[in-house]
């Protein structure tokens, strides 16, 4: 890994730091940090990097809100989540950084449109005098063949994003959203996928030669500046109500999408 100028180490501590905030707070904002990791550093090598300050945030995150998890909504995830893990695996042997940006920033901004599209047509059903039909929609995909459907494309979008840039957190924020989970149910059921699935990911970004001693040499530096952020964002969570909880979310997944895509 080249040499790490003042300014570009600035950016990354504070990127670092909103990678706390973001596990505390408002997860979607996550994206934000992976877009100044990639502009910072090779795409590639940027993903072996954050990974275990991520893991580290998860730890955070967990302990803060482990009563609130979802253990149903994981089950269900996880099986189509491996998948969308391996499947990144395979595409991190032969994607170079232009790929990994440009992919991981199209799908972001297809699932943050795909997930408005939907809150849209639920408000309008509700208006139309259907509420309780579109609260079964919105919390149950419209049936459980739909739930299932749901629950695997997003899993495997999931996976596959976090393999490759650890960009999980924006697909899974949409689907929990999209779900209707409120702020504690989805900051606790976040916490605890992310640290199951970032933990497992360890072994894949080893192999691919992601993390190796110069990337936790860097990561040894940054963690001092994920720890203030988590204690940040655990104090200022219950103070964001939820409506505007949703909209950082998605405000920050478009942000951290089109750095990735425009770049």
């Amino acid at each position: 890994m080249d040499t790490i100028t003042l300014w570009a180490f600035v950016a990354l501590a504070g990127a670092a730091t909103l990678v706390g905030f973001s596990k505390s707070a408002v997860s979607g904002a996550n994206t934000v940090s992976l877009a100044i990791f990639a502009a910072v550093l090779p795409a590639r090598e940027s993903t072996g990097v954050l990974l275990p300050l991520l893991i580290v945030g998860d730890v955070f995150a967990v302990y803060n809100y482990r009563r609130h998890a979802d253990w149903a909504t994981l089950v269900r995830l996880f099986p189509a989540v491996a998948a969308g893990v391996v499947a990144g695996t395979v595409f991190m042997l032969w994607a170079d950084d232009t790929a990994v940006r440009t992919s991981i920033g199209a799908i972001l901004l297809f699932m943050t449109g795909v997930t408005l599209w939907r809150r849209r047509a639920a408000r309008k059903a509700q208006e139309a005098g259907k509420a309780d039909e579109a609260g079964k929609a919105e919390k149950a995909g419209e049936g459980r063949g739909s739930a299932r459907l749901k629950a695997g494309s997003y899993g495997v979008l999931g996976g596959f994003t976090t393999m490759v840039a650890n960009a999980g957190g924006p697909v899974m924020s949409m689907y929990l959203l999209s779900a209707g989970f409120r702020k504690l149910g989805f900051l606790g059921t976040s916490a605890w996928f992310f640290l199951i699935v970032n933990v497992a990911k360890v072994p894949f970004s080893v192999g691919l030669g992601l993390i190796d001693g110069d990337s936790l040499l860097l990561d040894a530096a940054l963690v001092l500046f994920v720890i203030p952020g988590a204690f940040l964002g655990r104090a200022v969570v219950d103070r964001i109500n939820q409506r505007l909880f949703e909209r950082l979310v998605i405000a920050a997944t478009v942000v951290g999408g089109a750095q990735l895509l425009l770049r």
